[in-house]
This record gives C-alpha cells, structure tokens and sequence, in this order.
C-alpha cells in the first residue's frame, strides 16, 4: 500500500484535486477484496489487512481536510 506522504506543490488546484480524489477512490478500491474476504469468508488475515488499509485512509483523510482548510484560509487572507 502507498503512504500520503509525498505532495506535490507544483500542481495546480484543479489537477490536485483530481488527483486527490482519484486517490481516494484507489484506496477504497483496493480494500474491496480484504473487506470480501474478511467479511465473507471469515479470513482474519484480511481483517488485519483492512484494519491497517483504513489507518491509511484516516491519515489520508486528514491531509485532505487540513489542505481544504488551507485553501479555505487562503481565500479569507485576500479578502
């Protein structure tokens, strides 16, 4: 799995946000097979697999939300 710790500062805020919700939709598509098995079959090999995928997703979804409330400041500061 990816860590959210690389930013790229040179994108512009449209490409970001694409970028991020692409992002977004990667990770949660990547944990539909542990979550089917940890919840089907019983595998607890795939709990502890997405266990740790939704640890990424908080941390990911913390960095989306102190980027929009940057950008959110950002518009305050100017006006």
């Amino acid at each position: 799995m990816q860590t959210n710790e690389n930013t790229d500062t040179t994108e512009s805020d449209s490409t970001k946000q694409v970028g991020r919700y692409a992002e977004l939709q990667a990770l949660v598509a990547a944990m539909a097979g542990d979550f089917e098995k940890f919840y089907k079959d019983g595998n607890k090999a795939a709990g502890t697999r997405v266990r740790n995928a939704m640890q990424e997703l908080k941390t990911f979804a913390q960095t989306v939300r102190n980027e929009v409330s940057a950008i959110k400041n950002e518009g305050k500061d100017q006006a």
